[in-house]
């Protein structure tokens, strides 16, 4: 059987079991990735073409060697057999069927206490894992409305799931006499990891994902607790292609995007029209900040998915920072239009409205997002940069505090730290912030300029370390044209005319390219003309001097002057004749 006919029949089977056991946010993946692999052309008929992209331009970016990875797995990939495992081993008697059933139909109910009540005397391992699942759940929703109860859908809360001791117990039970299946061993880690025992969830997920690997959840989850390469090189996961999307994921979480986006492109050769992927790609290209692409995988995306929601946010985040405010404005009435409950909705309409100034609208949102999901991580960002818009830093302060709280390797929230203590006036503090957002994202030039803006304050003066800062932003595609700059205003500050006359050379080369006038480029013509006349580079000055003649300000004068200057040096003739040489 070819590979894609292996996937496809897998993905089938497995979806049966995801919706069969209520894990239906893995059912949802399963599903998308079955309709990402690429027909046969012998079955396709008009209406099997919605998500047929021959000819996008993203799938041409990104399948490099198309023809020779199309139709082989990719690398280290073994086809296991199609799961049917489970349903000949939960063979209960016909009761159990039909408890089964009824048990389900009250958890799709939400009404989970019922649920795990009519499955108490069911032995059979589906059944258990239902009752064990439903408990879990109808201990964070009682969570969550203690967490409102207490402090608010904001606030801080000590409320614990009450439910967590008595399943791991039980899951702990059922493991060492070898009686629970690989749903179980995912819940049982899901409850480890709740409870702090890291190591040993990560174990109990390899178990899992090992034995049945198409649960994309419980891979997420095993993916969460790999926050270092080391520990993802420790896992000792068999091979399996199911292992290539955790480890595209894994490394676009640790931030090694180009290995990700590798991943993702091999995985292209048999699920050609995933939109899933598609997504991932677009993910890794903004954190690389190449966003012409990641706006034209977007719009593909939306065509072919017209009422997506999911990771629209980013998307957002993009037309914000290319200021397209009529893209912006029509993407938010389209997500509140399909769905304006969603956490996603909310954190792009609070884009738009900060797009036109209206922080306090924009907080409003962001903060609606966070009562639809408290752990929305880009809410809590993007509200700390509203509250810094509105100069109320301890409300930042706190916004970021949170965000770092959910993940501490989110760099915006490190930078944003950063930003409002310096706004306070702590460039201390500031600094420790900015070392911890560079850390984490070191090819983004904002975060070096920002630190180097840090050292170069009164309170610290550390004119070489801001050097260093802004070189290093310098290398990583300094989009905003800072860095040079300050490059060559630091070294004429400290006495280094040759290396300022350098980076005044680039910088004015670069202004040229992007035809960009103002006063830097003047500065630089100043800078410039100055140091060539001083070093006897005549031609090279009286370029730069004639440049400066086409500026109306000082600048002229001084133009002017420099070349007297150079004419009276190359003429010998006395300063009185200074006046009889035209200009």
């Amino acid at each position: 059987m070819g590979t894609k006919e292996n996937c496809r029949n897998e993905l089938r089977t497995a979806i049966r079991h995801l919706s069969d056991r209520c894990l239906y946010s893995a059912s949802k993946w399963a599903a998308e990735q079955l309709v990402g692999i690429e027909q046969d052309p012998s079955k396709f008929t008009p209406s099997h073409t919605r998500f047929q992209r021959g000819s996008s331009s993203i799938r041409r970016r990104f399948r490099t060697n198309e023809m020779n990875i199309a139709s082989t797995p990719t690398a280290g990939v073994s086809y296991v057999s199609t799961p049917t495992l489970l349903e000949e081993e939960d063979n209960d008697a016909a009761a159990d069927s039909d408890f089964y059933l009824m048990a389900k139909s009250y958890f799709d109910c939400r009404e989970y206490r019922r649920a795990a009540h009519v499955l108490r005397d069911q032995t059979g391992k589906k059944a258990v894992f239902l009752r064990c699942y439903a408990l879990y759940l109808a201990g964070e929703k009682r969570k969550e409305e203690e967490m409102i109860e207490l402090e608010g859908p904001l606030g801080k809360s000590d409320a614990v799931n009450r439910e967590l001791v008595s399943l791991e117990r039980e899951l702990s039970s059922l493991r060492k006499n070898g009686s629970i299946d690989p749903f179980g061993l995912y819940l049982y880690g899901l409850v480890l990891k709740e409870k702090g025992s890291e190591n040993l969830a990560r174990s109990v997920l390899m178990e899992s994902v090992n034995s049945y690997p198409w649960n994309w959840s419980a891979w997420s989850e095993l993916q969460s607790l790999c926050t270092t390469i080391e520990t993802l090189n420790d896992l000792n996961l068999n091979n399996h292609w199911m292992k290539d999307f955790f480890l595209a994921s894994a490394y676009q979480e640790l931030r090694m995007h180009n290995e990700s986006l590798a991943k993702y492109e091999n995985l292209q050769g048999t699920f050609s029209f995933s939109n899933y992927i598609q997504a991932q790609i677009a993910k890794a290209q903004y954190s690389l900040r190449e966003f012409e692409q990641v706006e034209v995988i977007f719009e593909e995306l939306l065509r072919n998915d017209p009422y997506r929601v999911e990771d629209m946010d980013m998307y957002s985040n993009v037309l914000y920072a290319k200021e397209c405010f009529s893209a912006l404005s029509y993407l938010a009435h389209r997500v509140f239009s399909t769905d304006k409950y969603r956490p996603e909705s909310c954190c792009i309409i609070g884009n738009y409205y900060s797009l036109k100034g209206q922080h306090e609208k924009s907080v409003m949102y962001f903060r609606r997002a966070l009562k639809l999901n408290k752990n929305y991580l880009s809410a809590w960002t993007l509200m700390g940069h509203e509250y810094v818009e509105m100069k109320n830093t301890p409300a930042a302060v706190d916004a970021y505090r949170r965000a770092v709280d959910i993940n501490p390797c989110d760099y915006r929230a490190w930078y944003g730290l950063g930003q409002a203590y310096e706004m306070m006036g702590m460039p201390f503090y500031a600094l420790h912030y900015f070392k911890k957002s560079v850390f984490l994202q070191p090819n983004d030039s904002r975060l070096w300029i920002a630190m180097a803006q840090c050292y170069e304050t009164e309170q610290l003066h550390m004119l070489e370390e801001a050097i260093k800062c802004y070189s290093r932003a310098a290398n990583c595609n300094d989009r905003e044209a800072i860095a040079l700059h300050q490059l060559a205003k630091l070294h004429n500050e400290l006495g280094r005319l040759k290396e300022a006359a350098f980076y005044y050379k680039k910088d004015l080369e670069r202004m040229e390219v992007e035809e960009r006038e103002g006063p830097n480029m003047v500065e630089a013509l100043l800078f410039l003309a100055t140091y060539c006349k001083a070093q006897k580079k005549f031609e090279e000055a009286e370029v730069y001097c004639t440049r400066l003649l086409d500026y109306t300000g000082p600048e002229k004068e001084t133009a002017k002057s420099l070349l007297r200057g150079m004419r009276i040096a190359q003429s010998g003739f006395p300063s009185m004749d200074v006046e009889h040489f035209p200009l």
